[in-house]
């Protein structure tokens, strides 16, 4: 069985980036087709798009009385969306994050974070709270559209003065004409099915080798699960780094986890009978994590408006260690308390002191630069 679940692994993978492909391709060519920008079709299309897996991971999980297990997948994902995926793609490729991204949608992103917690304070999300959410995220898409179709689309500023060394064309194709509007729609819908059956394959095998450990729905969901649903992500985000399109790999991650919250987990809590319920460990640790990732990526775009290198290993190494610590609570493993104690007493507050050093520098840098020039 083990084998068969290595199998279904490697194929998983084999579709993902097959499908990841399809869909930069198609998004991008669409995007230049209805003058939309690539940062706005990343918040969108492709953000909904690569979050069709968690989709249908939440339903079944839902469905099949298995919440613990829906819960998990979303917020781990929402985690690693910000801490392991940003952070490869940024590894990758430093990554463009344009004016709009700080002022519009990492808010929402917070906004919605936030009130995920709130809501889920009483130990459920209900039918009600779905609903909340839910028309959170149809608001959200229907202004990002709105404004996406601007001449301006708000997205020109700061990101345009990135340092030379970080700064990087768009490649070739870029140059060439856009594919027509059919094309494009077989190239996202081919991308879709693709990602969502490699993203199915992949985790099954991943659950299946997880659940032979005995490791609880929870953890499951917060690791296995969450990673292999948010592949397409990673696959969408580091094709179109590499392709140049720098702002769907950033607004891709950002409208992943709006989607998350709001289309993911609202719709099941919908048309669940009794809601979504939410376990005591997830509302005492998961989702405040989940919100401190969310801010964190504030201060990170707000420098310099690129995410450079180093920042994309300080997320990862981040992820690294909270994917540690739910193995060694989940195991009860004997070095649980000293970890813990070296990640309160040092760790945290080391990264809370990088991000306000690194930020008031940024500050800094610009009211130099406003000082220099002429009134």
């Amino acid at each position: 069985m083990e084998l068969l679940d290595l199998g279904r692994i490697a194929v998983g993978l084999v579709l993902l980036v097959a499908g990841a492909e399809a869909l930069v391709r198609g998004a991008s060519s669409l995007a230049r087709r209805i003058g939309m920008s690539s940062l706005v079709v990343g918040l969108t299309v492709v953000a909904v798009a690569t979050s069709t897996p968690e989709l249908a991971v939440t339903m079944d999980a839902v469905l099949s009385g298995a919440p613990d297990l829906a819960v998990g997948n979303v917020v781990g994902s929402n985690i690693a969306n910000i801490l392991l995926i940003l952070g490869v793609s940024a590894l990758v490729l430093p990554l463009t994050v344009r004016l709009r991204l700080v002022r519009l949608d990492v808010p929402i992103m917070v906004f919605l974070s936030v009130l995920l917690l709130v809501l889920a304070l009483d130990g459920t999300v209900g039918q009600v709270d779905g609903l909340l959410l839910l028309l959170g995220f149809v608001a959200y898409t229907a202004v990002s559209v709105v404004l996406g179709r601007r001449p301006d689309a708000g997205e020109a500023g700061p990101a345009d003065a990135a340092p030379a060394a970080e700064a990087v064309s768009a490649t070739a194709a870029d140059d060439k004409p856009p594919a027509s509007v059919l094309v494009s729609l077989v190239l996202v819908a081919v991308g879709i099915a693709l990602l969502v059956g490699g993203a199915r394959l992949l985790v099954a095998g991943a659950s299946n080798i997880a659940e032979a450990l005995g490791v609880s729905g929870l953890v499951i969901g917060l690791t296995v699960v969450a990673v292999g649903t948010s592949l397409p992500e990673l696959a969408a985000s580091v094709v179109a780094a590499r392709r140049g399109e720098r702002d769907m790999a950033v607004g891709n991650i950002v409208g992943s986890n709006i989607a998350n919250i709001g289309l993911i987990l609202g719709l099941p809590a919908v048309l669940a009978g009794g809601g979504v319920p939410v376990p005591g460990a997830a509302i005492a640790l998961d989702m405040p994590l989940m919100i401190a990732t969310a801010v964190a990526l504030l201060p990170i775009a707000f420098t310099g408006f690129v995410i450079r290198r180093w920042e994309g290993a300080f997320f990862i190494a981040l992820y690294a260690a909270y994917t540690a610590y739910l193995v060694l609570a989940a195991t009860e493993h004997d070095a649980l308390r000293g970890f813990t104690s070296v990640m309160l007493g040092f760790v945290l507050p080391l990264v809370a002191v990088t991000l306000v050093a690194v930020t008031a520098y940024e500050v800094g840098v610009r009211r130099g630069r406003r000082a220099a020039v002429p009134g």
